[in-house]
């Protein structure tokens, strides 16, 4: 019994930590080009000490990736496209590791097919600090094009 016991308060403790650690807070925007056109931003405002992992694949810790939804109101036009990361030596994983601090602007071109377009996907990240990471998340996200 007091085995049980003590599995129930550090499953309890370990969800109430990762409840608690909510370093990084997605924001969206749409701006159009042109009637046929635009670009989705999808911004990560990080907290003081922490970091996400950049889009490449670094055969590591989980990368920051984007995945729309197929939609008749859009298209993807290339890939999403992320700023230059910082790069450091990661002695857990024994590599070089790209990633990004305190705030990082992802973008994506869209080609309008019709009116009132509403963005949808799913990104997905890893956001580490330097003693340890929390599990990846995944994040729905809808941004309407007006």
């Amino acid at each position: 019994m007091k085995s049980l016991s003590f599995f129930l308060v550090l499953l309890w403790c370990t969800t109430a930590s990762a409840q608690l650690h909510k370093p990084v807070k997605w924001s969206y925007a749409a701006k159009k080009i042109n009637k046929q056109e635009a670009v989705i931003y999808i911004k990560a405002t990080i907290a003081s000490g922490w970091y996400i992992y950049a889009m490449q694949a670094n055969n590591g810790p989980t990368k920051t990736s984007f995945n729309f939804t197929t939609s008749k109101y859009y298209g993807l036009i290339g890939k999403t496209l992320q700023p230059k990361p910082a790069v450091k030596y990661d002695k857990y994983f024994k590599k070089n590791i790209a990633f990004f601090e305190r705030e990082v602007t992802f973008k994506q071109k869209v080609k309008l097919l019709k009116n009132n377009a509403v963005i949808s996907g799913i990104l997905e990240f890893m956001t580490c600090n330097d003693k340890s990471c929390l599990p990846a998340e995944e994040i729905a996200f809808k941004i309407a094009v007006n």
